[in-house]
């Protein structure tokens, strides 16, 4: 299963064990076969009947309270030791709810984006010693879900045993980082993938820390402020939908002449290149109702009972049509479009679909070229433009309005707050490469986000490693700036927070695939920072680190930091790659450089008089060869502080700015 059709059914699937009739009920996160952590107090909440006296009976011990008026309760379990299996029965006034097969060991949570939701199914074949039967290493998986406010629960997910099968769609880098663990300290290992495949760091940030950034307050004040779910502003929306509709909307001679119709004549109707804005394509300044329309041909041997549409992202709301029914319509330029067609409704040839989209301010369009929207979006449409409107004068109704990807605080909100109670070891998280056309930014925004999960998991001192990003795409014949080498840098910066640790991974990237195969040696690295910041072992945990650097002549000796082991090289002749230098002028050359008693000592032709060195300061560096004893790569940095090329680049709503 690839990344695109991941994301599309964990966006669409919500797995439930809830018991429908129940009074006491447990949020999806208590389950049979779970781990819960060892050595601190541990919570454990529900609902119930306001006034309910809960029970819960573990180790031949009651514990009790009393669901409040809200109809929630929670009870705290004393700390317990490394150890298991175990019962907890929880008990109500009129049913219970039995855990059973419950380990005590250590829990982590594993964020990101889609090179953590990358699965082990899709690294292809392992070594022969990767051995995955494991029943002291518990896996659930996160339905992903989302909202404009904080929700009570996930949308779903199942604890299970470690084993050959349960793995196959779990996150590789969660499952390798603690299966190394759990070979390290031999304490069960329980690991909550909850992450999404092209997200930015803001979607998984809770409305108050992203309250605190300018470039997000129209956002914050228009749909996170008012306090409002999406299904409270959709049934506010529904219920003035027919009336906005009749009067503003469904105007236009294409709804009147039935242009969805597939006998509608067309022979007026001018062609444009879709995805695009239409302001790009000839048709400015134009706001209101444009109508577009094309042909396709069902996939061969298509025998399902319905077909998946997917137009992507439209500008702002649209209506869709196939052989003259209708089959959706949405609102808002941040949805995306997926809408089921009845197989009933299409042929096997000549399919006639037609999109009627409303535009109601500044571009608009079939804008989004995502790889994964269906192939009948791209292309050449026939559009005819029709009801046109004055924007100012326009009502525009408040809707939902959100892509999972991009939408601040939605991720976090469904995903992440529903498990802030949960007593949890520390956090894994592999993500930023939908942050790195903004990595300035991310300077700011990673940290805060750090810290933002810790005051709601009201551990201050959480351990927070994460995955430093990978080298990606062609290797640059001159050194030139780069989004990932600023990135990178920014991931850096955020070690000046306590307990936090990285693993660099600069070399086991793959030049054409943004999602590495390696996910054993990424969940070994994260592992080791585990060890050393969570665990406190005596360790070399990554790469050496840049420390200062000093002049002499025309010959700059770079020193790394104490702690980070031997420098070595790989290279059979004993030189380094990857260094540039610039002098007064700021043009960075090429360098030459070399290891000499720990230090590495770089020159360039070019330069007599070098101010500034850089190291592995592109997209992607080419082949690596220094090391530490440990044989981990050292750390990517620069020495100078010359404006970044994403400086001022921030968070926008509008996609158009993009």
């Amino acid at each position: 299963m690839d990344i695109r059709k991941k994301i599309a059914i964990t966006l669409l699937i919500a797995i439930t064990t809830i018991t429908v009739n129940a009074t006491v009920r447990l949020p999806v996160i208590f389950q049979s076969n779970m781990v819960l952590q060892r050595d601190k107090q541990v919570a454990i909440w529900g609902f119930g009947n306001g006034g309910e006296k809960i029970r819960i009976s573990f180790k031949e011990k009651t514990y009790t309270s009393v669901t409040g008026k809200d109809g929630k309760w929670i009870i705290q379990l004393p700390a317990q030791t490394a150890g298991g299996p175990y019962d907890i029965s929880i008990k109500g006034k009129d049913n219970s709810v039995e855990l059973k097969n419950i380990l005590f060991g250590d829990v982590w949570l594993c964020g990101g984006q889609s090179n953590m939701q990358f699965t082990v199914s899709q690294m292809g074949k392992r070594p022969e010693d990767a051995n995955v039967e494991n029943a002291n290493i518990r896996l659930f998986t996160a339905s992903i879900d989302m909202d404009y406010v904080p929700k009570n629960d996930l949308s779903g997910g199942k604890w299970k045993e470690a084993s050959e099968e349960t793995i196959k769609y779990f996150s590789a880098t969660a499952f390798f980082f603690g299966k190394f663990l759990q070979d390290s300290l031999n304490v069960p290992i329980g690991l909550i993938s909850d992450n999404l495949g092209a997200t930015t760091v803001e979607t998984w940030m809770s409305p108050e820390a992203l309250s605190k950034f300018p470039q997000f307050s129209s956002y914050y004040n228009e749909y996170l402020a008012p306090g409002k779910s999406f299904k409270e502003i959709t049934a506010a929306f529904e219920k003035m939908k027919p009336g906005w509709e009749a009067e503003y909307y469904l105007k236009g001679k294409g709804i009147e002449q039935k242009w969805y119709l597939p006998e509608t004549d067309i022979s007026d109707w001018k062609t444009m290149e879709i995805p695009s804005w239409w302001e790009d394509k000839g048709l400015a300044d134009f706001d209101g109702a444009v109508w577009f329309r094309k042909s396709f041909d069902l996939p061969e041997n298509f025998k399902e009972d319905t077909f998946h549409l997917a137009l992507n992202q439209i500008d702002d709301y649209d209506i869709v049509w196939i052989n003259g029914q209708k089959v959706g319509e949405s609102y808002g330029n941040q949805n995306w479009r997926n809408y089921k067609v009845p197989a009933k409704f299409l042929k096997p040839s000549r399919n006639i679909i037609v999109v009627r989209v409303f535009d109601t301010d500044k571009k608009g369009g079939m804008y989004s070229n995502a790889i994964w929207g269906n192939p009948i979006l791209l292309g050449e449409w026939a559009y005819k433009p029709d009801y046109q409107i004055d924007p100012k004068k326009f009502p525009k109704p408040h809707v939902v309005n959100v892509s999972p990807f991009s939408t601040p605080a939605v991720l976090y909100n469904a995903n992440i707050a529903p498990i802030t109670s949960l007593a949890i070891k520390g956090v894994i998280w592999y993500q930023g490469e939908s942050n790195a056309g903004r990595a300035s930014e991310y300077r700011d925004l990673f940290p805060a986000f750090i810290n933002d999960w810790r005051a709601h998991f009201k551990q201050g001192d959480l351990p927070f490693l994460f995955v430093q990003l990978a080298n990606y795409m062609e290797e640059a014949e001159t050194p030139c700036e780069s989004d990932w080498a600023e990135l990178r840098d920014a991931q850096s910066s955020a070690l000046r927070l306590p307990n936090t640790g990285m693993a660099t991974i600069i070399d086991i990237g793959e030049a054409n695939d943004i999602h590495p195969k390696n996910k054993i040696e990424v969940g070994k690295r994260l592992g080791l920072a585990a060890l050393k910041v969570a665990y406190k072992k005596d360790i070399v945990s990554r790469g050496s680190a840049y420390d200062f650097m000093e002049v002499k002549n025309d010959t700059v000796i770079i020193h790394y930091a104490e702690g980070t082991d031997k420098l070595l090289s790989k290279d059979k002749y004993g030189y380094v790659k990857g260094f540039a230098v610039a002098g007064a002028d700021n043009k960075f050359y090429w360098a030459k450089a070399s290891i000499k008693n720990n230090t590495v000592i770089v020159s360039c032709k070019e330069v007599v008089l070098p101010v500034a060195v850089r190291y592995a300061w592109s997209d992607n560096p080419g082949e690596i060869d220094l090391y530490n004893s440990s044989n981990l790569p050292a750390v990517p940095f620069r020495t100078d502080s010359l404006p970044l090329k994403t400086a001022g680049k921030v968070f926008s709503e509008n996609p158009w700015d993009y």
